[in-house]
């Protein structure tokens, strides 16, 4: 099977190229802010399979580069998903909790009401819209917290301040499910092959388990590393930021479980493992 990723060195696309032999396309390749790029490489590929693993995410900085954010998030993945239905190729995209606007406690499930509550969820829904406006065979991925061994994230970023600090504050009124990127890889794959055999495809919720805040992945992180690192809770009033965060991140993944015998991680096992690469590395 012939499977062509957008993106090469994200998290999900590393974990992806580490389970199934693929053609990757960085932005050397594929540049997300020409749309038509990415249906070009598609065509000039001619894959069985289409994953886009690639996106912008730097959610604080998209309040000032919105126009930015919504032709990579949202342009490039409609016309990845043109493409893909013009030639009947199954795609399948990754999007975010972020299309909701985080309010009260019950997880979300891939029916309810979206509703972004900053510039970077706006572009993710952008992204989502569009793929389900190209009538293709297609399947969009919900999913949060993404963390590995490599990239960017709130595990490296938490490691990194343990470090020279022996306190930190951490906010605790943000609820959600980290959210291994190997596991996404292996949930994407999975998904993908299915619909290569005639799975409709969809839109679906995938997130570890048990659902925590930003101060309980924190203590636990320091914990399985061995770290003295005090974490104390705080608000999300306690630390400002330039996009306003959802607090309640919570999704139901039930509807992957079904279509797909896929179950919700636990992040605690997928963290063990993060944290041994780490210390390999």
């Amino acid at each position: 099977m012939k499977i062509l990723v957008f993106g090469r060195t994200g998290q999900v696309a590393t974990e992806i190229q580490r389970l199934a032999e693929v053609t990757a396309l960085g932005r050397d390749m594929a540049d997300l802010t020409q749309p038509e790029v990415c249906a070009a490489a598609i065509r000039h590929h001619a894959p069985d399979l289409v994953i886009n693993a690639a996106a912008y995410t730097a959610v604080d900085r998209a309040e000032a580069e919105e126009d930015l954010a919504t032709v990579i998030n949202g342009a490039a993945p409609g016309a990845m998903a043109r493409a893909s239905a013009d030639l009947g190729i199954p795609f399948c995209h990754v999007s975010t909790d972020y299309v909701f606007d985080g309010s009260g406690t019950a997880p979300r499930t891939p029916f309810d009401p979206v509703a972004p509550c900053n510039a970077y969820g706006r572009s993710k829904l952008a992204g989502e819209e569009a793929v389900r406006a190209a009538g293709g065979q297609s399947a969009i991925l919900r999913t949060s917290w993404v963390f590995s061994a490599h990239g960017g994230n709130f595990v490296k970023t938490m490691l990194r301040l343990s470090e020279t600090r022996d306190a930190l504050t951490v906010v605790e009124d943000q609820i959600g499910g980290p959210t291994p990127a190997a596991d996404i890889a292996a949930a994407l794959l999975t998904m993908g092959r299915a619909m290569v055999a005639g799975h409709a495809g969809g839109l679906y919720h995938f997130s570890g388990a048990p659902d925590a805040s930003w101060a309980d992945f924190a203590r636990e992180i320091f914990a399985q590393a061995g770290r003295a690192t005090v974490v104390t809770g705080i608000p999300t009033s306690g630390y400002p930021t330039p996009a306003v965060r959802p607090q309640n991140s919570r999704l139901d993944c039930r509807t992957l479980e079904a279509d797909f015998g896929i179950g919700r991680p636990d992040w605690r096992v997928g963290l063990s493992r993060v944290l041994k690469e780490l210390e390999q590395a």
